[in-house]
């Protein structure tokens, strides 16, 4: 069954007055740490604060801080950490509940599947819309699968970030098919082009020969990753004078940096950690590879295709969808080193080739993947809940009576907002995905 699109013509002309001109939203998340889903809340956040929008981000991880938090500040957004108890928190969707009331929330986004156990039936309580956003698809079949199925009763809208995502999901029967949508993720597209000085540096900072053949991969070190694959088909396809840089950590490298040894490869992997300059890095590269085992839509290819990158990658989840296999790069199987290899070695020989997929891919992430798109198209699905969403009448909001039990002695941590120019606006300019006025009034 096909997902719905998101605010078709015929939804457009029914959204009416009862849509507010400037809306309060939440963003839950499980932590501020570096990954995918975490930039596009950044992104997204940053782009409706900037639009007007009143916006909170909320953290619900034990050990919720992290880098996200920065540039959600620095955009003018509001942060709060609200810290789960170790396993099975049953208070936290009271507290959620008890800070969207006393912060007026009047719409709940929750992403990835931690947040959706607690902030969804927050969202209930509180009596607004809740929209939950997939960003891949989950690794463990039974785990928590009980506790996310019975928060999805709570959720008014699912979002899958690709169609194989919102396949995968639809085949689970994880989401009543009417509710489910699909909104490519995007990325601020300004950041990443060709930079021949970025690549000078970067390779001299790494101690990699400018005439050097570099592929590279950036992401979180985990299994689901699978950077083994890459090393391995590394192996087989660098020549002498090549490298592999890995970018990023986790409790994959020590076992990478292993691998690495046994192959002969120390001196020609390396291991910059996690890093902030990733525009950087990819002007330093020749080719992109990603060996993931699963994926929704990953950040990190659309950031190689806008740094004009052919990129190698396996044929998992969204990816197909962005990577046109044999234009912008291979498509090769998920677990096998042979074809990685193969292709690797086809881009190396070939310049030409190497160059015309890095131009092509980078024609076709700047006419889809923007993260101004990304942000206007959630603005649509946001609208069209208000619109159609049937009036939650009580008396007393369920959240209003949890935040008088709670009480200003257990108000959440909160990270103050970066100050606003004087207008209501943060500082910085951000893509706009629509302003108040154009929201129905």
């Amino acid at each position: 069954m096909e997902t719905q699109a998101v605010c078709g013509a015929e939804d457009r002309g029914r959204k009416d007055s009862r849509a507010p001109r400037r809306l309060a939203i939440v963003h839950v998340v499980s932590s501020f740490q570096t990954g995918g889903a975490e930039q596009v809340v950044v992104d997204l956040a940053a782009s409706q604060r900037a639009a007007g929008h009143d916006v909170l981000a909320v953290a619900i991880a034990e050990d919720p801080d992290g880098p996200r938090a920065e540039q959600l500040r620095r955009r003018g957004v509001e942060v709060h950490l609200v810290p789960k108890c170790p396993g099975f928190d049953r208070t936290l969707t009271a507290r959620l509940a008890a800070l969207f009331a006393t912060r007026g929330v009047m719409l709940v986004h929750s992403h990835n599947h931690l947040s959706l156990i607690y902030a969804a039936p927050a969202g209930w309580l509180h009596r607004v819309p809740v929209i939950h956003t997939r960003h891949g698809v989950s690794q463990d079949m039974q785990g928590r699968r009980w506790l996310r199925s019975a928060a999805s009763a709570f959720v008014d809208a699912h979002v899958a970030v690709s169609q194989p995502t919102a396949a995968v999901v639809l085949g689970r029967r994880e989401v009543d098919p009417p509710k489910l949508h699909v909104v490519a993720n995007g990325i601020d597209l300004s950041r990443f082009a060709p930079d021949p000085a970025a690549r000078a540096r970067v390779r001299a900072e790494l101690a990699i020969p400018q005439d050097a053949w570099v592929v590279g991969s950036v992401g979180r070190l985990s299994p689901v990753k699978n950077q083994a694959l890459l090393v391995r088909a590394a192996a087989r396809s660098l020549p002498w004078s090549g490298r592999l840089l890995i970018v990023g950590d986790g409790p994959e490298r020590g076992r990478l940096a292993a691998l690495a040894r046994e192959l002969g490869m120390s001196d020609r992997v390396l291991f910059a950690g996690e890093r902030h300059d990733v525009p950087a890095l990819l002007a330093a590269l020749d080719v992109f590879a990603l060996p993931s085992l699963s994926e929704g839509l990953p950040l990190a290819l659309l950031e190689a295709m806008a740094a004009a990158l052919p990129a190698v990658a396996t044929d998992v989840g969204g990816v197909a969808t962005a990577l046109v296999d044999g234009e912008t790069g291979f498509l090769v199987p998920s677990g096998e080193v042979a074809p990685l290899a193969a292709r690797l070695s086809e881009l190396q020989a070939d310049p030409g080739l190497t160059a015309q997929m890095g131009r092509c891919g980078r024609t076709i992430a700047l006419r889809r993947y923007s993260a101004a798109r990304m942000a206007e198209r959630y603005m649509d699905l946001y609208a069209l809940l208000l619109v159609r969403q049937p009036p939650r009448v009580a008396a007393v909001r369920p959240s209003t009576v949890l935040a008088w039990i709670w009480g200003a002695d257990r108000k959440p941590r909160e990270i103050t907002a970066a100050p606003d120019r004087g207008d209501g606006r943060p500082h910085g300019d951000h893509p706009s995905p629509r302003s108040p006025a154009a929201l129905p009034s």
